[in-house]
């Protein structure tokens, strides 16, 4: 049951994020988004994930990883539900706000859940979670906009959240069970909780900073690529429905490196060359669609596309560089707090460097310095060394 919850959590955890941007010029019809608001769309989801980043590791004091997991998809489809009734731009934003820090505390405790229950089996199921991130990805601006045009846009915002719904079952039954078997699972859960100990400090460790730079860098290109890409493809001649085919396009090419970007770094004492080959893809994918004709543009999605494995690769570090529950939990708020706080202002600066240079270059010089941030993490966490012996 944990395993089915883990696996449509993480179906459900990327809907919300990927589904807006398609259809912004159609919420735009109901709802005044100008290029400020919506660059915030895109960078509320770092903002939500970056607050949660840091307030978990306190609620993992106080609570375990079942019933904040549970609190965490209930939250989501709240926030998903709530932003789809929105009337005016502030509330469809706080709303949104609040499903991101659902989604953001689902983040956090996803790698210590697997270390707790799959200890001999974390690089298959992060490889299985982080592909069921992409197909999610994939699907919701897939479908966002024919459901806009068949039901409207507040329909194609609100759908996703019956998926939330559905990942909120499993847990529930976990936590019935855990009630009826309080007894025999004191002994267990008395480990469960992953509290960051006195000896474990991420801020003074390289392996925190270095995780944590990753997450900034890879964060930043992913959410302003998935918040602007469209309005790139459509400034370049594409139709609003292309380029929405291109943006699940991009999530779509995730899928491949989700499922072996893990195994692979899971076996490598020192897998910087694979975050490395990674990370020379988003720079080498950027330039062609700047350089190249439009109608080589899907080529080059695809390229960078195949960037997404630092994602993937940052979530099998946090297990890979710790050796306990506590460890993880507390490498996993850190690096992804602090991470997602440096990538937040990446998709707002994105707009605005466009609007203030009239084109896209400055824009996208922007998201490749992001990549130098992001070799310097890969570097600092290459060697074999654990958090809890730092």
């Amino acid at each position: 049951m944990v395993f089915l919850g883990i696996l449509l959590m993480a179906l459900s955890a990327r809907l919300a994020v990927a589904g807006v941007s398609p259809i912004i010029a159609l919420v735009t019809t109901d709802l005044p988004f100008d290029a400020v608001s919506i660059g915030m769309v895109g960078m509320l989801p770092t903002a939500g994930f970056a607050l949660m980043g840091f307030l978990t590791p306190q609620f993992l004091r106080r609570a375990r990883l079942e019933p904040l997991m549970l609190a965490a998809i209930l939250l989501a489809v709240a926030g998903q539900l709530g932003r789809a009734l929105g009337t005016s731009v502030a509330v469809f934003l706080l709303l949104s706000l609040l499903t991101m820090i659902g989604l953001g505390l689902g983040n956090i405790v996803l790698p210590p859940l697997i270390k707790k229950y799959f200890p001999d089996r974390i690089g298959l199921l992060t490889a299985l979670y982080v592909t069921l991130f992409a197909i999610s990805t994939a699907v919701a601006p897939q479908l966002a906009v024919p459901i806009s045009e068949a039901a409207g846009w507040r329909v194609a915002v609100g759908v996703w959240s019956l998926v939330g719904a559905a990942a909120a079952l499993p847990w529930i039954i976990v936590l019935l069970r855990h009630r009826a078997e309080r007894p025999a699972m004191e002994r267990l859960t008395r480990n469960s909780r992953p509290v960051p100990g006195p000896k474990i400090r991420p801020w003074r460790s390289p392996v925190g900073w270095g995780l944590a730079l990753i997450f900034a860098g890879c964060s930043s290109n992913t959410f302003a690529i998935f918040t602007w890409l469209p309005a790139v493809l459509v400034d370049r001649g594409s139709t609003p429905g292309e380029a929405g085919s291109m943006l699940a396009l991009y999530a779509i090419i995730g899928l491949p490196t989700s499922l072996v970007v893990p195994l692979l770094v899971a076996r490598m004492r020192q897998p910087f060359p694979i975050g490395m080959f990674c990370t020379l893809l988003f720079a080498i994918g950027y330039a062609g669609l700047l350089l190249a004709p439009a109608t080589s543009s899907p080529f080059w999605v695809v390229v960078f596309g195949l960037g997404q494995g630092t994602y993937s690769y940052a979530l099998l570090m946090i297990n890979k560089r710790t050796r306990t529950t506590a460890g993880s939990g507390a490498l996993s708020g850190f690096a992804q707090g602090v991470g997602y706080s440096l990538a937040g202002l990446g998709p707002l600066l994105f707009g605005l460097l466009h609007d203030l240079s009239g084109g896209w270059t400055a824009s996208f010089a922007l998201l490749c310095a992001c990549l130098l941030a992001l070799t310097a993490g890969l570097l600092m966490i290459n060697q074999p060394r654990m958090l809890e012996d730092i």
